[in-house]
């Protein structure tokens, strides 16, 4: 095998940008660390395997350490040794013997092989600030690989979806396609099996608009779960910020990234990115070193003010990176940008965000994360979501991000969990959540749209499980049934897990229209967890995070009740972006509108009586019946035209007794017709011309609600039909 032979020119290059960037002549390296004594530029045949030389930096501005080498061509593996003191007490774990990745790296080659010599201390001594391991981890680490960025967009652009008209769909880029029969073997779990046209064809069918993979930046497997046979399936412990995780990669080149961003922006389908910011991989003081704790853990990580050799631990991860410093939080906001410009992604949603906003160990509303990203010019314009909370004191934020984001709402969940499950004394929280949570959000400014709803996420029971178990059953991750969330608001409709009994598989399927009904047709923007359309299931474990395999991935098994409740879903979402009464940009007033007689909401009793303060207040109260008028949508459609919709009557009853329903009289215009109906399943297929021509018109004072169901009614606006005609 011919060796390359040794780097000799080496020029100072530039402190910007940070990374290795290649400008078609050399690359630039570029690495910042303020409190090294020396550091190393180490270069590394193809595979990574073998270290052919060491460069030492020797410029050095305002703490960037840079050279430039013209004879370096993208392709190139390389990594970093730095040197300086290793003072735990002082907060600094400079080590040498470890090679460290580049934390601006946008590839890598090879994959890491948990070894003690990837710690800086020697593992199994009393005190790890008192020891110092002199191994060489280089073998066992991944290394950076200088990329070419150049790629073939052509006319790409984000398909920049309203807010109010957004269906979100969360999503594993492995998990969703390792068992689809359409995708080719050699695709599934990639991103090249996400972005193909079988997969894309599935999306738009159900209609979805935005979908949110959970992480795709590098990470490790940790090691506790290498040693037990799992991997980390969620990949919520980021080693890198910048490359994806080459597992999820057919062809192992970034390129493979972009082509699936370009094919579901074609669909019109945007793509966001679940990030994690907040902390790494490396842990706390016992952790490995693999990237910032050996390039300069001082300025990387917040420590303890009591001893320095401890990290201030919001996250529950061991670590929660500074955001203080200004390098780190140049880090965090070259990566948003590298995603957005390079990546073409459209938006992110920010893993325990409170973590992101603390200063001084507080949360900071109005902090420096939070000032950068509203002053720049790439980041202020895509979509930023938080989950407004970490595990730190004052960490739960649900309500106070800052205008512009949105916020996953645990209420929404908690409470229609509650609602349907029976839980009484729910019905006002029921209110808000239905109309977008107007006492989260309405004091500051911002609109429905500022509410992610959800009823399940990633993080807990899938919405088959959510109705089939009343307790988690995650055996199979090894820790004796105590990880993952106890407090699940589950309900098994009678029996634990499967069953045969038909009833009790007829009141799930009912259960699950319910949830999903509730959420399509309230004010906000919903967020569906990929395969509860189809009735997924994990089977009870509510934190498949390390189960790489069938208990955690989709099932695409065809059955016939999957295919009954996936149509189900495909008719709700269809009906709600035909209908922008369930999309509206502002809050529901509860009064008329823009000159209008009647009101833009109404609610009323089982009797038809609006309902009054005590009728609130009763704590047994589990109907309620919402009347939408189509004239109430207080904002324009696109040219400034008056937005008009038909009216619209929900009636929910989460009681398990049937009740008789007198139904209010329509605004102006014809009889109520059913168009929805979640005891028998029936919807009206929304695509029928003129709308709705097979709905039947309800002419009976009385509609027979039966007992956990969701009941929707359409009167035509004659007003509407007079408009378009005039």
């Amino acid at each position: 095998m011919t060796q390359d032979p040794p780097i000799t020119e080496i020029w100072p290059g530039a402190s910007y940008p940070r990374g290795a960037h290649w400008d078609g002549q050399g690359v630039n390296f570029a690495l910042f660390s303020q409190h090294a004594e020396k550091v190393e530029l180490c270069l590394f045949d193809g595979t990574g395997r073998h270290e052919r030389q060491r460069i030492v930096l020797r410029e050095r501005t305002d703490h960037v350490w840079h050279c430039y080498l013209p004879q370096v061509r993208p392709g190139q593996a390389y990594g970093y040794r730095v040197y300086g003191p290793y003072k735990p007490e002082d907060g600094h774990r400079f080590n040498p013997n470890k090679l460290l990745l580049d934390p601006y790296a946008k590839d890598t080659v090879g994959q890491l092989r948990w070894s003690d010599a990837l710690y800086g201390y020697t593992v199994g001594s009393r005190r790890e600030d008192l020891s110092f391991d002199r191994r060489d981890s280089a073998a066992m680490m991944p290394k950076a690989r200088v990329l070419e960025t150049a790629f073939t967009w052509g006319d790409d652009r984000s398909p920049r979806i309203a807010w109010q008209d957004m269906v979100v769909y969360e999503l594993h880029v492995r998990g969703f396609t390792m068992t689809h029969p359409e995708v080719p073997p050699a695709l599934r779990g990639t991103y090249a099996g996400l972005g193909c046209a079988p997969v894309i064809d599935y999306l738009r069918r159900l209609g979805v608009t935005t979908v949110e993979l959970l992480p795709v930046h590098t990470y490790p497997n940790d090691r506790h779960l290498a040693e037990q046979g799992l991997q980390n399936f969620w990949g919520y412990n980021t080693l890198g910020f910048f490359a994806p995780q080459p597992r999820y990669s057919a062809s192992r080149k970034v390129k493979e990234f972009k082509t699936m961003v370009r094919s579901l922006h074609a669909a019109g389908i945007e793509v966001i990115l679940d990030v994690v910011y907040n902390h790494t991989c490396e842990g706390n003081q016992l952790g490995p070193t693999l990237s910032l704790r050996g390039i300069d853990n001082a300025a990387y990580y917040m420590l303890s003010g009591d001893n320095r050799r401890y990290y201030d631990d919001f996250t529950g991860c061991g670590n929660t990176v500074n955001l203080e410093h200004p390098r780190a939080l140049q880090l965090v906001m070259d990566s948003l940008r590298y995603w957005v410009q390079e990546m073409h992604v459209d938006g992110f949603r920010f893993d325990l965000a409170s973590a992101l906003a603390r200063e001084s160990g507080k949360v900071e509303h109005l902090g420096g994360f939070f000032d950068a990203i509203r002053q720049d010019p790439v980041l202020n314009q895509v979509k930023l979501i938080a989950e407004p909370w970490d595990l730190g004191h004052g960490g739960y934020q649900v309500g106070n991000f800052p205008p512009g984001w949105a916020e996953w709402n645990d209420q929404y969940r908690d409470q229609m969990r509650g609602f349907w499950k029976g839980t009484h004394g729910l019905l006002s929280d029921v209110a808000y959540r239905l109309t977008g949570s107007q006492d989260l959000y309405g004091w500051s400014g911002k609109r429905p749209n500022a509410s992610i709803n959800f009823i399940t996420a990633h993080d807990g029971f899938t919405l088959h499980d959510l109705v089939s178990y009343n307790d988690k059953h995650n055996e199979a991750n090894g820790e004796d049934n105590r990880d993952g969330h106890s407090h699940n608001l589950s309900w098994n409709c009678g029996v634990e897990g499967p069953t045969d009994d038909a009833d009790i598989l007829a009141l799930r399927q009912q259960q699950k229209r319910n949830l999903l009904a509730t959420l399509l047709l309230s004010q906000g923007v919903p967020m569906l967890l990929a395969g509860d359309e189809m009735g997924n299931t994990h089977q009870g474990n509510n934190n498949v995070y390390c189960q790489d395999n069938t208990l955690a991935w989709l099932d695409w098994t065809p059955a016939e009740d999957k295919t009954a409740l996936l149509q189900f879903v495909r008719q709700l979402v269809a009906l709600r972006r035909r209908h922008p009464s369930f999309r509206r940009r502002n809050f529901l007033l509860g009064r008329p509108v823009d000159g209008d007689t009647i009101k833009d909401c109404e609610w009323f009793r089982a009797d038809g009586q609006p309902m009054e303060q005590q009728d609130w207040d009763n704590h047994h109260a589990l109907s309620v019946a919402m009347l939408l008028s189509g004239n109430g949508i207080a904002e324009h459609g696109p040219r400034g035209e008056r937005q008009r919709d038909d009216h619209f009557l929900l009636l929910f009853n989460a009681h398990y007794d049937a009740i008789d329903f007198t139904l209010p009289a329509p605004p102006p215009g014809a009889p109520w017709q059913r168009i929805l109906d979640t005891h028998d399943g029936y919807a009206a297929p929304s695509e029928s011309l003129p709308p709705y021509a097979a709905a039947p018109a309800w002419e009976l004072p009385a509609y027979p609600l039966q007992g956990r169901s969701v009941v929707m009614l359409r009167s035509e606006n004659f007003a509407m039909r007079d408009s378009e005609v005039a």
